[in-house]
């Protein structure tokens, strides 16, 4: 059986990574798309990359795919794509896929949302949905 962590290392060879105190350069610039793999219920615990897209993991293959009738134009932009989950795991496998993909400009927060809470980085609340 292959291992989760062995996955995780062979994506952090393939994939562009630094822990957030690093990543945080880069948030707010233009042309830069966070995008929150976590679930909704861990955006509703915890907060949020200010002006993250949120993509749960389960969709990010059907909404990256131009053709999917599921696709969103989030991933269609042609900028730079920083993945976080919670720790890293998560983020690091969805952007291999996304290189998979095709999609270009792609790395992720090495340490996750946890590394971003614990750099002092800007934490939001996860946008109501209106209705």
């Amino acid at each position: 059986m292959k291992r989760v962590k062995d996955m995780v290392a062979e994506a952090n060879a393939r994939v562009e990574h630094a822990p957030a105190a690093e990543m945080q350069a880069l948030h707010g610039q233009e042309g830069v798309t966070f995008v929150d793999l976590r679930d909704p219920r861990e955006l509703d615990r915890e907060g949020m990359i200010p002006g993250a897209f949120h993509c749960p993991r389960g969709m990010l293959e059907f909404w990256i795919d131009p053709e999917s009738p599921y696709a969103k134009p989030q991933f269609q932009t042609g900028g730079r794509f920083v993945f976080y989950c919670a720790s890293g795991w998560r983020s690091a496998l969805s952007a291999q896929v996304a290189m998979e993909m095709g999609l270009e400009g792609v790395s992720h927060i090495s340490d996750g949302f946890s590394g971003w809470k614990a750099a002092g980085a800007p934490i939001a609340e996860r946008p109501k949905k209106p209705g």
